[in-house]
């Protein structure tokens, strides 16, 4: 593929599926990882008929020698990965007082540990001007009492990202959490909370150059 390329963990038909969209028309050529087949298959067929090249796999990202093995496979049929997008989350009705620490440590490992395993798998495909992008959200720093663990894996992924932009900075890689203010609004296309506009903040914040970067983007800004 010589084509730039996009790396999507944690595929699905939200977010991360407008942030392919959103790449693709850019000419990205896409990868996608995730744990659905009949998700992933028919959104490759999608973005192949844009004219772009478009390959998945299966894989759980909580284990950590499935997801290395899927982001190193797709990475070489990338040839490189230009941008890595971290979607996942777990979202878990439980307060502080009914979440388990196992529920939460399981929540955490998906919504932020993943991100390493992801890194660390694709970094040799990564080179001067690659970035990571990662969906993050107000519950960061307003969560939700009734969600207790999302506001932990959210707080956490963004002071993960914020570490490993500090450490790929010398590289000439960057990394940014695009922190999303509000809840999704899937049958509302003009709300700035719609996947398709969530999607062009993230683009954007991607494809800033390095003087304009900032480890952080709120949307709406």
């Amino acid at each position: 593929m010589s084509n730039p390329s996009l790396l999507v963990v944690g595929a699905g038909p939200g977010i991360s599926g407008a942030v392919a969209r959103r790449f693709a028309t850019e000419g990205y050529d896409v990868a996608l990882i995730g744990l659905l087949p009949d998700q992933l298959a028919p959104l490759a067929v999608e973005l192949a008929g844009t004219g772009v090249e478009a390959v998945w796999a299966e894989a759980d990202v909580t284990d950590a020698g499935a997801l290395t093995t899927a982001v190193r496979e797709l990475a070489e049929q990338l040839g490189q990965v230009d941008v890595l997008h971290f979607n996942p989350s777990a979202f878990r009705q439980r307060t502080p007082l009914t979440l388990s620490v196992a529920e939460l440590l399981d929540d955490v490992a998906l919504g932020v540990g993943a991100l390493l395993t992801s890194v660390q798998a694709a970094r040799p495909y990564m080179a001067t001007g690659s970035r990571v992008t990662a969906t993050g959200s107000m519950a960061a720093d307003k969560p939700w009492h009734e969600a207790a663990s999302l506001g932990v894996q959210k707080a956490a992924l963004r002071n993960l990202v914020r570490s490993l932009d500090r450490t790929v900075q010398p590289d000439g890689i960057r990394a940014v959490s695009v922190t999303v203010q509000g809840t999704l609004e899937r049958d509302d296309e003009s709300s700035p909370f719609h996947p398709r506009q969530v999607a062009e903040a993230i683009y954007a914040a991607a494809v800033r150059p390095d003087a304009d970067w900032t480890d952080e983007v709120s949307h709406p800004s």
